[in-house]
């Protein structure tokens, strides 16, 4: 969807020109529709010819990568305005509409091109078993098998997108290595222009344009020979002027009556799918650089069926370039040739036992035999140039038009099985390539042994044995509004508290449907709570906090009637509600939430444009806000215990360290971010006899348990210490008093007593985690204790004594492992970093210095496991 001011590629001023960003005169152009075509009115896309087009940047270096690894298709996501997202905005190989539900992401999701954008590194997914480990959200949205490499796309030193090529995961296999060394030439060439692109001069008093796209993607054909010729007819395209004659033949092969046509190629260009008007421009640049056009291929609207249907006839462009010399116009002398015959090859295929049909890369039809025609029982001209599951009511099943997206996102030879309503079976071979795909089908016998599995319940469909009489027609559903519920289905699974939720909302809803805002409202005694927003102007949503759930409001209308609310313009929304207080979106959803029959709150969604909502989009809409409920209500018990269970463990660890003088001592406790967060990680200062107890101890698991199991240590090793008992006996005593407990947990420990007036300690490790020591010239050290097995193992275990001595301006550190623990590392590797930030740190502070060594898990977004720490400075 387009953003407002409408450019592709940066923000300022747009500007127009050909393809060469060096070249070329400017050609006027004027607004376009959302679909590419020119149109009048607010909210024009950049202009699609002249210098400063996306495609300039991306075109060439992104067939290459193609090339160079391949592959048989190639993506290039580029960074959104708002930094939120990352937006599709070119595509080769395969279909722009099998990708709809990735043509924009959010940055942080848990999918591979937002990833590499985020570590600035190269991806690579040689298969869909590597996919499934690594991003099983993305694996769920698309369950094919094909391999994906991703490269992020640099300019000024940042990144600014990611380049992605497919390939076929039965190619022969290739090392991440060999596959970021294939793609660099490609992405440095694709970051360079893109860096001039934004570079150039935007216009007097406009701003300097970024790297950033907010629109549809632009899709692009991969070299391919032409075909054979069945009608002609000729055009003469003044370059300069952008003015066009054509005799009667090309304007029939458009579509255009003589009496409607303005003389414009932008009339031509009205005629002509969206996915292929890059083909048309770019017959420009070949006749200027070359001289002429060769077989560009592309697909022009057809309604010779009336009735209000159409389809699309392919066609192609051959012409060469007329130069008179200084003053004189530039004029493209074009043949324009029918490419929907190919008589050679259909005469052949008609004498075949088999059915024989096509497909363009889309899914639409553009061939079929005559055996093809009498096995489904439809006509060519019926189908031609569209869906065949959408003309042949028994082929209306997403599992059928999700063989065709195998097919073509595997680049693999797809079979199936399918039950003819007369009862009889038919076999259907599909064999694709990156320009579509060729399709045999035939009669067989009904499924037996072992192809009476997916294939065959299938065919029969949802429910019914392969022996049972024929289904009925099924309602049109279509596999692409499927998949955005499965996608928001399998985040939600790992969303665990409420927040974790509404971040999920928002980073699946809005990317998907293009929406630019987002509110999420709980209802709490009768009134309605802002949960979270996104988009909003700062203050807007203010008014209607607490509303109660009487107020003449969609929001609250839409929970208390339980009805999805869509309004597609402010037009509406203001007849609805007379009177209501409109921010700058232009369209509107209202969803309810509501899970096992109980009112949790309402979803709001809003869009920038003027948006209609389409049955298969307000389906998803209204099942994804069902799934929001659900997961909101689970994740609303799940807070209520987790509150009690950190409530708990807060009153377990200690309020305040004691004062003891000659020491500073500080504590830092981070609860890890899975399951109840909470554990039976602790420490502890406490003052004894002979001097002054650290403690720090680790209850193994997560639970409400562990945490009662830590309170009853820290109680014991509390009283063992006070009743001065030397350091082995408090640990000894300690583990027989756990190991007597029966709890079937283990717990780390580590024990020093310290004599503030000396300096000298006896410490006793059990299990735990060695202490890191820091010497008045700042050199760390990890301090090499003797240590025992862990606290609750054998009754009778022994724990040895080691003796120490701090100097005056030391620091003593005490911590868990969850401080040094990380996934895909050893423990010492953790522990060395811990140290060297101990030591690269200045000691001036004990507190600045604790929030340093914590600062890494602080941050991070996902803490496996509790972390504690005690920094003890001498003085």
């Amino acid at each position: 969807m387009a953003h407002p001011g409408g450019e592709r590629l940066v923000s300022g001023a747009s500007v127009p020109g050909g393809r060469d960003m060096d070249e070329a005169a400017a050609v006027p152009d004027g607004p376009r529709s959302a679909d590419g075509r020119s149109r009048d009115g607010a909210g024009s896309r950049a202009p699609a010819t002249g210098p400063g087009r996306i495609e300039d940047a991306l075109t060439d270096p992104l067939v290459e990568a193609v090339r160079d690894l391949d592959g048989y298709g190639g993506l290039v996501y580029l960074r959104s305005r708002d930094r939120r997202s990352l937006v599709l905005a070119m595509v080769t190989g395969v279909p722009r509409s099998l990708l709809k539900s990735w043509w924009r992401v959010p940055v942080g999701g848990a999918l591979p091109m937002a990833e590499a954008y985020r570590r600035d590194e190269t991806l690579w997914l040689p298969d869909e078993r590597a996919t499934m480990v690594r991003f099983p959200h993305f694996t769920a949205g698309l369950p094919y098998s094909f391999g994906s490499a991703y490269q992020p796309v640099r300019t000024g030193g940042e990144a600014v997108g990611v380049l992605v090529v497919l390939r076929s995961a039965t190619r022969t296999p290739m090392d991440a290595e060999t596959v970021d060394r294939a793609l660099r030439p490609a992405e440095r060439a694709m970051g360079d222009r893109l860096h001039r692109l934004a570079a150039r001069p935007p216009g007097a008093g406009a701003a300097a344009r970024r790297v950033e796209y907010d629109d549809e993607p632009i899709s692009v054909r991969l070299p391919t020979s032409g075909a054979h010729p069945v009608r002609v007819g000729l055009i003469d395209w003044d370059l300069d002027s952008d003015r066009c004659s054509a005799d009667d033949e090309a304007l029939a092969l458009l579509g255009i009556d003589r009496a409607d046509y303005g003389g414009a190629i932008a009339d031509i260009e009205s005629r002509v799918s969206p996915d292929d008007l890059h083909e048309l421009r770019e017959s420009r640049h070949d006749a200027l650089a070359d001289g002429r056009v060769r077989s560009r291929h592309f697909r022009v609207r057809d309604e010779s069926r009336g009735a209000g249907e159409s389809g699309y006839r392919p066609v192609e462009l051959w012409g060469h370039l007329v130069h008179g010399g200084a003053g004189c116009p530039r004029i493209l002398v074009g043949a324009l040739v029918d490419a929907a015959g190919g008589l050679t090859a259909a005469e052949a295929a008609e004498r075949l036992p088999d059915g024989i049909f096509s497909l363009d890369q889309d899914g639409r039809l553009t061939y079929a035999n005559r055996r093809c025609e009498e096995l489904l029982d439809s006509g060519r001209e019926e189908l031609f140039g569209r869906y065949p599951w959408e003309v042949i009511t028994w082929l209306r099943d997403p599992a059928y038009e999700d063989r065709y997206r195998a097919a073509m996102l595997s680049q693999e030879q797809v079979s199936f099985l399918v039950r003819h309503p007369g009862g009889s079976w038919l076999s259907f071979v599909l064999y694709p390539d990156v320009h579509g795909l060729t399709g045999r089908v035939s009669p067989t016998g009904p499924p037996t042994g072992g192809e009476q599995g997916l294939e065959a319940a299938t065919a029969a469909g949802p429910g019914v044995a392969a022996a049972a009489p024929p289904p009925g027609p099924v309602a049109a559903a279509r596999a692409g509004a499927l998949y955005h519920v499965v996608q928001m289905a399998s985040v939600l699974t790992e969303a665990v508290t409420v927040r974790d939720v509404c971040r999920a909302v928002s980073e699946q809803l809005l990317p998907a449907f293009g929406a630019r805002e987002l509110a999420l409202y709980t209802v709490r005694e009768g009134r309605m709570y802002l949960l979270w927003e996104s988009g909003y102007p700062e203050g807007f949503l203010t008014p209607f906090e607490g509303v109660t759930l009487d107020t003449q409001l969609p929001g609250v209308h839409a929970l208390t009637t339980r009805l999805p609310l869509f309004f597609e313009s402010p037009e509406d929304l203001s007849l609805a509600y007379p009177g209501i207080t409109l921010d700058r979106m232009n369209a509107w959803a209202f969803l309810p939430l509501i899970a096992s029959g109980h009112s949790v709150g309402s979803c709001i969604l809003g869009w920038e444009a003027p948006h209609r909502f389409t049955p298969d989009e307000r389906s998803a809409l209204t099942a994804l806000s069902g799934l929001a409920a659900q997961a909101m209500e689970r994740a609303r018990l799940y807070d209520a215990e987790s509150a009690v269970a950190r409530g708990l463990q807060e009153g377990l660890l200690p309020h305040r360290l004691p004062a003891v003088e000659g020491l500073r001592t500080t504590g830092r406790y981070l609860p890890g971010t899975q399951g109840m967060a909470i554990g039976g990680d602790w420490y502890d200062v406490i003052t004894t006899g002979r001097g002054v107890a650290l403690v720090i101890g680790d209850v193994e698991g997560h639970s409400v348990g562990a945490a009662a199991v830590m309170g009853q240590l820290r109680s014991a090793v509390h009283a063992f210490a006070a009743s001065e008992r030397p350091p082995q006996e408090v640990i000894t005593h300690t583990n027989r008093l756990l190991t007597d407990l029966e709890s079937d947990v283990c717990a780390t420990c580590c024990y020093i007593e310290l004599d503030p007036g000396t300096g000298r300690a006896l410490a006793v490790r059990a299990g735990h985690p060695p202490p890191l020591l820091r010497h008045p010239d700042g050199r760390a050290e990890t301090l090499d204790l003797m240590g025992g097995v862990m606290l609750g193992v054998q009754p009778d275990s022994v724990y040895p004594v080691t003796a120490l001595t701090l100097a005056p301006g030391s620091v003593l550190a005490l911590y868990t492992d969850g401080l040094v623990e990380r996934p895909g590392s050893d423990i010492e590797t953790g522990i060395d970093a811990v140290r060297r930030r101990l030591s690269e740190t200045p000691a001036d502070s004990v507190e600045h210095l604790a929030d340093r060594l914590v600062g890494t898990a602080r941050r991070a977004r996902e803490r496996p496991d509790d972390v504690a720490l005690l920094l003890t400075a001498y003085r």
